[in-house]
């Protein structure tokens, strides 16, 4: 792994390779050696990747679970299944759980790792473009309820985040878009000049050298953003709620589809939308909203909710995100590209929702 990144957190280290995958068993052993090891998949996912990484780390001592593909699946109910199916197979607090997979897995494998015997060491590998460099790091694990997106989880940090960019060669293009509204979000609240680099890349999306060094710098960058984020905010008191830009209308927006719409398309609405709230509020600079939708657009990204979804549904689903206090929902707005505004407020803003509903409604709707 020649070309590998490594960047370190307080108490983990996240490697970002072409290739990874083929150290595993090494990399895993270093960190969170194990009697055994349970391997939590998806169908999508295991088929191509889970016999290579049992494998690494010995088939005597490694089991698979596989969990139906989809954000409709990270539910408590699956949580309790494969939590029971682990206790079938008799492991014990000597596990370390592994989560190969994109977000949906990561999350919940993490909360599995979480709770599993009060608690065992878990290890990230997370096989799509917005689970390097955004659902992997930082430690948040948890499970959808029909009241909203990871209203029950708990924060439990991984003991290494192992990313091979070479596994983004098989990922559907639409999927690999998606992963890129969370490098255009950590673009937003961190980094002017990287978020330009992420609009560059976007261009080519269709056609990327997922093995070279722009995709391996891109997942590098945004995962160098969020863990300084998170060094400094590991619970979210304060500075880490800026990484909710764009998910309080996000979330709301799979909600009301029933988690149809995949979370990078969903936070590329939300951010359009809360960059329009930011500059009606006149906390961002104007031209700030612009920038983010073209950015959005450039990424092949949707910039408007769907059309069966109306301003009264998505607002009445935002109410009941976890970043709501009395019943009213909080955004992280940006200041412009590149800084977030908030501070003074804890980097949350509570909007009045006549605004939010004349934004919703004045933007387009997307057929």
């Amino acid at each position: 792994m020649s070309s590998a990144r490594r960047i370190a957190l307080p108490t983990y280290t996240v490697t970002i390779a072409p290739d990874a995958l083929s150290g595993v068993g090494d990399l895993v052993r270093a960190v969170a050696s194990a009697h055994r090891y349970a391997i939590v998949t998806d169908s999508n996912v295991g088929p191509a990747y889970a016999s290579r990484v049992r494998t690494a780390l010995g088939d005597a001592h490694t089991v698979v679970f596989t969990i139906p593909a989809g954000e409709a699946h990270k539910t408590r109910d699956t949580w309790a299944a494969l939590t029971d199916e682990m206790l079938g197979a008799g492991l014990g607090r000597d596990t370390t759980v592994l989560a190969l997979g994109g977000g949906v897995v990561g999350d919940l494998a993490g909360f599995v790792a979480a709770t599993f015997m009060r608690g065992v060491p878990y290890v990230q590998l997370p096989t799509s473009l917005l689970a390097m460099i955004d659902a992997s790091v930082g430690g948040k694990t948890g499970v959808d309820t029909a009241a909203g997106k990871n209203l029950v989880g708990a924060f439990h940090q991984p003991a290494a985040v192992i990313a091979d960019t070479s596994v983004l060669a098989t990922l559907p293009g639409e999927h690999l878009r998606a992963g890129l509204a969370e490098a255009i979000k950590h673009g937003v609240i961190a980094d002017a000049a990287y978020f330009d680099s992420v609009v560059g890349l976007a261009k080519t999306i269709s056609r990327p050298d997922v093995g070279g060094d722009a995709m391996l710098e891109l997942v590098a960058r945004s995962v160098e953003i969020k863990a300084d984020v998170v060094s400094r905010d590991e619970r979210e008191a304060g500075a880490r709620k800026t990484l909710n830009f764009g998910h309080t209308i996000g979330h709301a927006v799979e909600r009301c589809t029933n988690y149809e719409v995949l979370h990078g398309n969903a936070v590329a609405i939300g951010m359009v939308y809360e960059c329009d709230i930011a500059e009606q509020l006149g906390v961002a600079e104007r031209g700030t909203a612009a920038a983010v939708r073209e950015a959005v657009r450039a990424a092949g990204l949707p910039d408007a909710r769907p059309s069966g979804v109306s301003a009264s549904a998505v607002i009445a689903a935002a109410r009941g995100d976890k970043k709501s206090r009395a019943g009213r929902a909080e955004y992280a707005l940006p200041k412009r590209v590149g800084a977030m505004a908030g501070e003074e407020s804890g980097w949350s803003v509570a909007v009045d929702e006549s605004l939010v509903r004349q934004v919703l409604e004045a933007g387009e709707v997307r057929r």
